[in-house]
Order: C-alpha cells, then structure tokens, then sequence
C-alpha cells in the first residue's frame, strides 16, 4: 500500500460506493477502464470493503492511532 494517501483512497472508495449505487439502480458503469453490470456487483462490492478498510487504515496512521507500541516495566 506504500505510496496511496488517504485522500487517493478516498476518492476510490467514494467511486466505488458511487458505482454500487448506479448498479443497484440497473445502470452499469466504468471503474479503471472496466465495464460494470449488475453481474459484476459482488466485484464492485469487495473494492468497496477493499477502500473502506484502507482509508480506516490510513486514517487511523495519520492521526497516530495505528501504531502499536510496547511498554515494558523498568527494573
């Protein structure tokens, strides 16, 4: 995932949501160049899990939240 921002992974979570909607209403769309129908929506609704989880993901880093850290006792 190295090099996406939140922003970046955003916006592809929004076009996918965006697509699900349109499919669901019997219309297709394009995402990177592919043509989407409603056969294709189990497709268009595991990139919206897929975005989803990376925009969590990015968002929790960037507010510091996503790290892990270990204490250890002194002495």
């Amino acid at each position: 995932m190295a090099g996406i921002t939140l922003a970046q992974a955003q916006i592809k979570l929004d076009a996918y949501l965006a697509a699900e909607e349109k499919i669901l209403l019997g219309q297709s769309v394009q995402i990177d160049g592919q043509t989407l129908t409603r056969a294709n929506l189990d497709v268009v609704q595991r990139g919206v899990t897929l975005w989803d989880a990376r925009v969590k993901q990015l968002a929790m880093a960037a507010s510091g939240r996503g790290r892990m850290r270990t204490i250890a006792p002194l002495g």
